[in-house]
């Protein structure tokens, strides 16, 4: 077994190059393995072994280059929040580690973990207003439905008769015009 800094020619170990490595240890885990040499700066070309290279590279959570605070917008107009696995409500979160952060805002509200089938009603309709004045626990979907259809039918039959008073007004002055 060779010691750690021992170098050899690439044909004397069985590489295919013509380049002189070294016996290195991988700064992360510490396997041993042959490296090539930097000829230039007399040092290994990797500090690291591939799997702690490739790690690295493919950090998750916090670590990751591409970290933005652990919020981001759903497709659905939803923020979602990352949780951590060592978290009280990390049992409501889906695979990825993922929750509705109106669904755990008001589970810390309550205390607890929400059912699956629980729903969280936004009383505005805004789905990224998540304060707790704003949510509401609706115990089954279809009471969430009905009242959800019936706020979305009132608002817009609230902009039809908007929209059929400026017509009557318009209809008014044409006939007050007509009949000078």
């Amino acid at each position: 077994m060779p010691q750690i800094g021992e170098v050899q020619k690439g044909k004397d170990i069985g590489k295919y190059r013509r380049a002189n490595y070294i016996w290195h240890a991988c700064v992360d885990c510490g396997k041993e393995r042959w490296v090539q040499i930097i000829a230039k700066e007399n040092k290994p070309k990797h500090e690291r072994c591939y799997d702690c290279g490739i790690k690295r590279i493919h950090r998750h959570g916090e670590n990751s280059s591409n970290w933005r605070g652990g919020r981001s917008k759903h497709s659905g107009g939803y923020i979602q929040v990352c949780l951590a696995p060592d978290d009280f409500f990390y049992s409501m979160a889906g695979k990825s580690g993922q929750i509705l952060e109106h669904r755990l805002v008001m589970a810390k509200h309550l205390n607890r973990c929400l059912l699956p089938w629980e729903i969280v009603h936004h009383k505005n309709g805004i789905k990224d207003d998540n304060r707790i004045e704003n949510l509401e626990l609706m115990p089954s979907q279809s009471k969430h439905f009905t009242g959800a259809s019936l706020i979305k039918k009132y608002k817009s039959l609230e902009k039809r008769i908007i929209r059929l008073e400026i017509e009557n007004e318009s209809l008014k002055q044409q006939l007050d015009r007509s009949k000078q």
